[in-house]
């Protein structure tokens, strides 16, 4: 039979409070997303990702579309500025002229899209619905612009932050259409 040690006891609880801290602190598994993001998810080309994103923020399991619409603005907002800020880190510790002016126009075309997201958010605060599909759009095809930029790089270094904004973009646009009705 083992033997019980009075030490063990408190080193009991303790572990159990850390798996309780852990499991209750840690963010919650998107279980079965709300019909709102079911249905703006759906139309989506990428159903997993405008799940994930949506849920990057703890207030979307609660949220009607006005909020939804902060959120997914919000995220392609944050997600535009990070890439501008890794942008800038990149000019700086670049060299080579070709690739320094491939990355000066991705700087250009990531400053477009902050502007158009900021715009967007802004319209969101006035409860002006009707051009956010298309600032929307503005901000997607800068990210697109970036990549046509790095046509012919192998390993274009903003390829995967240019997808991830296109998808916010078609996020917001989607949720945008709730607002105005059109298809």
């Amino acid at each position: 039979m083992a033997k019980f040690h009075s030490f063990s006891f408190p080193y009991l609880c303790l572990a159990f409070l850390v798996c309780f801290i852990l499991i209750h602190a840690s963010p919650a598994a998107i279980d079965e997303p709300t019909g709102l993001v079911d249905k703006v998810c759906n139309q989506t080309s990428n159903y997993t990702f405008c799940v994930e994103a949506l849920y990057s923020d703890r207030r979307t399991p609660d949220a009607d579309s006005y909020t939804l619409a902060f959120i997914a603005f919000g995220v392609a907002y944050a997600n535009a500025n990070s890439a501008r800020d890794y942008i800038a880190e990149l000019l700086k510790n670049t060299s080579g002229q070709d690739y320094h002016s491939r990355l000066e126009i991705c700087g250009h075309d990531y400053l477009r899209a902050v502007s158009k997201l900021e715009e967007a958010y802004n319209d969101l605060n006035s409860e002006t619905f009707f051009g956010l599909a298309k600032l929307a759009g503005v901000a997607s095809k800068a990210s697109d612009h970036c990549q046509d930029a790095f046509r012919g790089i192998s390993s274009p270094p903003l390829g995967s932050r240019n997808g991830d904004l296109k998808r916010l973009c078609e996020i917001g646009a989607v949720i945008a259409k709730l607002f105005t009705g059109s298809s």
